[in-house]
């Protein structure tokens, strides 16, 4: 695997600065994936983070293959990444995730016609109807839970304190298929939770928009599964949405 720092060349006019970047996340996917892709059926095996270092955009990139740069436009830098970690190792890290969470529903009546319908479209067998699964935004998830909208000012939760406790419960319940613990301490919290965004972004005219929503942690883990982590977490990535710069981790030693 290569771990790439990959910064726009410093030559580079602020014209063209501004025609590369307009800021939203589908032309920043597009600036990255061109880095990577080699042709036209090639699926995505890299993962990255878009960060604005001193008004400047740079990409840190975890891939299979380095980067190339056919344009001319980065300064790319990439090292070979095989970490070396032990059981019980402090990290510091910084993620970048999609807090979606998956239930399962009770399908309608109407619903379970479109779903017969579809399957006898495709040639599929006849079965009893299974339950629609249904992906929450956790944040929003929460604020629907306590009638957010409704309550009086004075009772509502801080939006602050919600986006903590929520995302933290979501990268919680994470830890153990990722390989790390995170320590569970209100009184001296070692994870933090903020910058939640939500995102609308148009392939094209006419399409179907794309919406998700970021959140961003900083904070201390431990390492409980060094091969698990080093796999999923560093590899692999956390939680969906990696086309569009989740799920990458970054990580220092302390």
């Amino acid at each position: 695997m290569f771990f790439s720092m990959i910064r726009l060349r410093r030559d580079v006019s602020p014209k063209e600065v501004a025609g590369l970047v307009r800021g939203d996340v589908y032309s920043l996917h597009k600036l990255v994936w061109n880095l990577f892709s080699d042709g036209p059926d090639r699926t995505r095996d890299f993962l990255y983070r878009y960060e604005s270092v001193k008004g400047w955009p740079t990409f840190y990139a975890v891939s299979a293959r380095e980067p190339e740069d056919s344009g001319g436009l980065w300064e790319i830098s990439p090292k070979n990444y095989e970490p070396r970690l032990s059981k019980g190792e402090r990290l510091a890290f910084k993620l970048r995730v999609n807090p979606i969470q998956h239930d399962k529903k009770e399908r309608t009546e109407s619903e379970i016609e479109v779903w017969r319908a579809s399957r006898k479209e495709r040639g599929l067998k006849e079965k009893l109807p299974t339950k629609k699964r249904i992906r929450h935004d956790v944040v929003m998830e929460a604020k629907t839970k306590l009638n957010f909208k409704e309550m009086p000012h004075d009772k509502r939760p801080h939006v602050a304190e919600l986006i903590q406790d929520t995302g933290f419960a979501w990268l919680k319940a994470r830890e153990t298929e990722q390989g790390f613990l995170v320590e569970d301490d209100k009184e001296k919290p070692t994870v933090r939770a903020d910058g939640y965004c939500q995102h609308r972004l148009f392939k094209g005219k006419g399409t179907k928009p794309i919406t998700f929503s970021t959140l961003d942690f900083n904070g201390i883990l431990t390492v409980t599964d060094p091969d698990t982590f080093i796999g999923e977490s560093l590899y692999n990535g956390i939680g969906p949405a990696k086309a569009f710069g989740c799920g990458l981790m970054l990580v220092r030693r302390i």
